[in-house]
């Protein structure tokens, strides 16, 4: 059986093993105060899943597709974008809310999420499509990672649909859902497993895992927070 597993980087950055791929989701590295050195130049990345363009996701793309052969999925605008910033068109994949693609044996599709997105160029600041959540999945695993957003009841839908085994979810407040929104958000899911993200990288971000831990156990959602470098094998 192929390796599943879950290494946190910091911040959104994660890195989802599945499918025998190494699938990077908002791989903000170099300039992430969370993310540990021996992470910041990853070499072995299969797919760069973007959630959306804000510097703090998206920031590092460039870099990374200059120091590996990944290929970059992203909101049509976005992908048009990361194009113009030069990276190869023929690795970088549009998409859009609803659809999914199969790359390499790994599904992923993007979901609705509430925020905005934008992308820092050198001459100018661009509207980069909507921001969204990311399903990446194989048959027998799946992985919802929430993306910036607030707290919306279609959520339940995700949780239908695609019964996602484990929900990464922003908890920081004031730019994304709180500990108490993050934790009914991943009651909707139904996941069986919530790690949080986007908190404690700033101190506007001021929702703890000790918080959403509490607010986890009234739903009787198991909570595991890792630890910036740390990673969670199933």
């Amino acid at each position: 059986m192929n390796e599943r597993s879950i290494t946190y980087a910091g911040h959104s950055a994660v890195f989802v093993k599945i499918a025998g791929k190494q699938i990077a989701i908002d791989p903000w590295l170099q300039g992430n105060p969370l993310c540990p050195e021996a992470l910041q130049n990853p070499s072995d990345i299969d797919i760069i899943a973007l959630t959306h363009g804000h510097s703090d996701h998206a920031g590092d793309v460039v870099r990374l597709s200059k120091s590996t052969s990944a290929y970059i999925a992203a909101t049509f605008e976005l992908a048009m974008i990361l194009i113009g910033e030069g990276i190869p068109a023929e690795r970088v994949i549009p998409m859009n809310k609803g659809g999914a693609v199969q790359i390499n044996g790994v599904s992923l599709r993007l979901t609705n999420a509430l925020h905005s997105s934008s992308y820092d160029t050198a001459h100018a600041t661009l509207y980069a499509g909507e921001a969204c959540g990311i399903i990446v999945s194989s048959p027998e695993w799946s992985v919802y990672h929430a993306g910036d957003t607030e707290l919306f009841s279609d959520m339940r839908l995700i949780g239908e649909l695609y019964a996602p085994h484990v929900a990464l979810l922003p908890i920081g407040d004031r730019f994304t859902m709180g500990p108490r929104e993050a934790a009914r958000a991943a009651s909707m899911v139904k996941c069986k497993l919530a790690i949080p993200i986007h908190h404690n990288t700033f101190s506007v971000l001021t929702g703890t895992s000790a918080e959403f831990s509490a607010e986890c156990s009234k739903y009787g959602v198991e909570m595991v927070e890792l630890q910036p470098g740390a990673t969670r094998t199933f």
